[in-house]
This record gives C-alpha cells, structure tokens and sequence, in this order.
C-alpha cells in the first residue's frame, strides 16, 4: 500500500508541475504545440522519467515535439519574407527621418500664439 501512495504522490508532483509550467493549459488550449509524431503522450513520458525535470516543462514539450516535425517549406519561405519586411521597414523608417529632417528646413519655426 505505501509503494501505491509513493507512486500516486509522484503523479501528484508531476501534475503539479505540469500546470504550474503552463502545459496543461497549452494542450488543453491546443495552441503552440504541432500533431506530429512523438505523440504528446510520448514526450509526457518522456518528461515524467526524466531524473532532473527542466525549469520550464512547456519548452521541453515544444522542442521534442518541434523536433520530430520536419520544417515546413512555407514557414520558412515566410520566415525569409518577415526578414525582408523588417529589413524594408527599417530602411522606410530612416528615408522617413530624414525627409522629415529635410522638410523641417523649409517650415518656419512653431511661433507663439499669433495674434493675441
């Protein structure tokens, strides 16, 4: 009897530790994580037998979930673009400075409240 509650304080602690990390709400929430193989019951295995538990339990899953599902051509092709993007968004953001810079030339300066 005292080697089954042993076992059902350890499932306890381990649950515990699962919803304190945020893991129980991401796979109830069924965000963030991939249905690819290792199965996620797999890796909670997994988890659950390691001998020193990480620090966040949810990245633990994300990456040997991550890990076995191969990268999607579009997520990367979409990755190249959010670069591309920023790097645009950053080069607009300067031409913008400096036009602003250059048209402050031309504008006479802000007087005090005319007359009054």
């Amino acid at each position: 009897m005292a080697h089954y509650k042993a076992a059902d304080s350890k499932r306890e602690q381990f649950r515990r530790y699962l919803e304190k990390s945020g893991v129980l709400d991401t796979l109830t929430k069924g965000n963030e994580l991939r249905a690819a193989a290792p199965s996620v019951g797999e890796v909670l295995v997994a988890l659950y037998e390691e001998p020193e538990k990480p620090n966040s339990a949810l990245d633990f899953l994300k990456h040997h979930i991550g890990a076995a599902a191969p990268e999607n051509p579009e997520v990367e092709a979409l990755r190249l673009e959010v670069a591309e993007m920023k790097e645009k968004y950053e080069a607009v953001l300067e031409e913008n400075k400096k036009l602003k810079a250059k048209l402050s030339q031309y504008e006479p300066p802000p007087e005090e409240k005319r007359g009054e």
